[in-house]
C-alpha cells in the first residue's frame, strides 16, 4: 500500500505555514508522483519547475529527517532535474 495519500496530507499542513513561490515535484516512480506549489500539494504528475525523482521510502525517511538531502544526492538516492535552488528550498518543509 503507498504512502503517497498521506505524505501529500503531511506536506499540505506544511505548505500551509510554507508556501512556495515555485513548484516541485516529487517522482516516485511506479508509486505515482507528488507536485508542490504554493501552499497546495497534490498527488499527480504535473509540470513543475524542479523534479525530484526519489523512492517512497527514501522519501518518508527524507521528510521525517531520517535522511540527509545533500548525502541522499551525493549517494544517487535522490535525482534532481530542473532549477536545482527550488530544491533548495525543501529545508523548509523537513522536520
Amino acid at each position: 500500500m503507498s504512502d503517497l495519500p498521506e505524505i501529500t496530507a503531511r506536506l499540505n499542513k506544511a505548505l500551509a505555514d510554507n508556501p512556495l513561490d515555485q513548484s516541485i515535484k516529487f517522482d516516485c516512480g511506479d508509486a505515482g508522483a507528488i507536485t508542490l506549489s504554493g501552499d497546495t500539494a497534490v498527488l499527480a504528475d504535473e509540470p513543475a519547475d524542479c523534479t525530484i525523482r526519489i523512492s517512497e521510502k527514501n522519501l518518508v525517511k527524507l521528510l521525517t529527517g531520517k535522511l540527509n538531502p545533500m548525502t541522499a544526492f551525493a549517494m544517487g538516492k535522490i535525482k534532481v532535474s530542473g532549477d536545482m535552488s527550488v530544491a533548495m528550498k525543501l529545508s523548509q518543509l523537513v522536520k
